[in-house]
């Protein structure tokens, strides 16, 4: 193929949608969207995979007019943006779980700037979150995200995309199941906190010389990271089923690995 025959019309513009895909992916898909990562190498990277999947890629037609160009690119800023949400919401699962432990755990004060949501979170909801990146690391979830990019190429042709019901009816779904979800990671703690204060208060009425504050809150902090401790990996294994689960959905929507 010459240099001629790829300045055409139709490649340009198959090139271009290409791009615009694989960048938005990354702009909004959970890792690749990292703040820590700068916005160069993003750009670079969606880059050099658009230089090579476009050989494989059918050349799409270009339009006359602008408008069918435009609708194009917004489609495909549509289907980053709704991956983006399907999975970073699994991840936003585990930062209520962790905001549930630092208020039971007397933590709620001890808040930092987080780098990703730009906004104050606890200490607790940023180790969570954190942990669970590792843990997609560790099961290879960045490459199920890229292999999950390549093959939506061929169900979802470039500018052609469908939207899907089924799809929105599953963020819906999980929207509300994040708080019961989240809930129900942060249970333990939160149970052994709420038991621990029924004892603490029955120790203050036959005892009242009992100080809650200097001998109670070291002791209920103390079981809390032992549970903690005991259960983490317990929580990560909901956030790999939760992620799987996602994944499995776009895959149905958008085709998949």
């Amino acid at each position: 193929m010459s240099w001629y025959t790829l300045l055409q019309p139709d490649h340009v513009y198959t090139f271009l949608l290409l791009f615009v895909r694989l960048s938005t992916l990354f702009v909004f898909l959970p890792f690749f969207n990292h703040m820590s990562v700068s916005p160069q190498i993003k750009a670079a990277l969606a880059f050099y995979l658009t230089l090579a999947l476009f050989p494989l890629m059918p050349t799409t037609p270009a339009p006359a007019t602008w408008s069918p160009f435009v609708a194009a690119l917004f489609s495909e800023i549509v289907l980053g943006l709704i991956a983006g949400v399907a999975l970073n919401i699994v991840f936003g699962i585990f930062a209520y779980a962790g905001e549930q432990i630092a208020f039971v755990m007397g933590f709620s004060l001890a808040s930092v700037m987080d780098p990703q949501s730009q906004i104050q979170s606890p200490l607790v909801s940023q180790f969570l979150t954190m942990t669970a990146l590792l843990v997609l690391l560790a099961f290879d979830g960045h490459h199920l995200m890229l292999l999950w990019m390549v093959h939506a190429l061929e169900s979802a042709p470039l500018g052609g995309l469908v939207m899907s019901h089924e799809m929105f009816d599953y963020i819906v779904r999980a929207m509300g199941n994040l708080f019961m979800v989240g809930f129900s990671v942060a249970f333990p703690i939160v149970a052994l906190s709420l038991l621990s204060d029924i004892i603490f208060g029955m120790l203050m009425k036959t005892m009242p010389q009992f100080n809650l504050l200097v001998v109670g809150f070291p002791i209920k902090i103390a079981l809390s990271l032992a549970v903690w401790a005991v259960v983490l990996g317990a929580m990560m294994g909901i956030f790999k089923e939760e992620f799987l689960a996602g994944m499995r959905v776009l895959g149905e929507w958008v085709g998949g690995p």
